[in-house]
């Protein structure tokens, strides 16, 4: 492992930001192969926390605009090792074949499902929107295979609850200055600024991982594709909410 490698630059920004960090159900993690990470999301420190907390680089997939802003870019993307998303239009082709050649090569690959509102809203920290289906799409999608990849083998998905126990909430950058960079995100597209949430004291709980079948792959290809995208999405959200009110209370 090199010295700039994601994983130990993660443990030296953490460790010079002090936080107290408790860990839960370490036993959980796969040891080896191909995972996909999918965790709560309200803070810059959530990349690190969970590299830290499997012991090896995840391959976070970023907003558009953080690979676009100087200096940002260079943290998030070149020592962190994140890939950001395309703009709008392209994003969902980009993010599936991005993530599913890092998964090819059994990288892990991280997904925040929550999407960008809780990063751009101040939330309490038991807070969890929504979960965007793009991840089980992609989990899918690539154990299935397609006609131009093999399949995944042995995908794992690791769903991961980071509860926050004391933090100090901040602000950035106004949210019209990061439109500049992504006209496309109608999120920056008001008044207001971009929080900054900075834990002093987290719980980082693992949750039980999760393999498709064989029987949903299958239902994958017909018209019952939505019923199994969704018994992959419920699974993870149900699992972190469970997680995160473990932690937080």
């Amino acid at each position: 492992m090199s010295a700039n490698s994601p994983l130990q630059i993660s443990h030296a920004v953490l460790a010079a930001l002090g936080t107290k960090i408790f860990r839960y159900y370490e036993d959980r993690i796969p040891q080896s192969g191909p995972v996909l990470v999918v965790s709560n999301h309200r803070s810059f420190m959530d990349a690190p926390l969970s590299m830290m907390m499997i012991e090896r680089p995840i391959r976070f997939a970023c907003h558009h605009y953080m690979g676009q802003v100087p200096i940002m870019r260079e943290i998030v993307t070149g020592q962190l090792g994140c890939f950001p998303l395309e703009t709008l239009e392209h994003r969902q082709q980009s993010f599936f074949q991005q993530a599913i050649k890092l998964l090819q090569s059994s990288q892990a690959v991280g997904v925040f499902p929550e999407g960008t509102k809780p990063m751009v809203e101040f939330t309490k920290p038991n807070y969890i929107g929504e979960f965007q289906r793009g991840f089980a799409h992609l989990a899918l999608r690539a154990t299935l295979g397609g006609t131009t990849y093999p399949p995944v083998q042995d995908l794992a998905i690791l769903p991961i609850a980071i509860a926050s126990l004391e933090e100090t909430n901040t602000s950035a950058v106004p949210l019209k200055l990061l439109s500049f960079f992504d006209p496309s995100e109608p999120l920056f597209d008001q008044s207001g600024w971009h929080p900054l949430v900075m834990y002093r004291r987290v719980a980082v709980l693992i949750g039980r991982p999760y393999w498709v079948t064989p029987q949903q792959r299958q239902k994958y290809q017909g018209k019952q594709a939505k019923t199994v995208v969704a018994e992959v999405t419920n699974y993870c959200q149900t699992e972190i909410v469970n997680l995160l009110r473990q932690g937080c209370y």
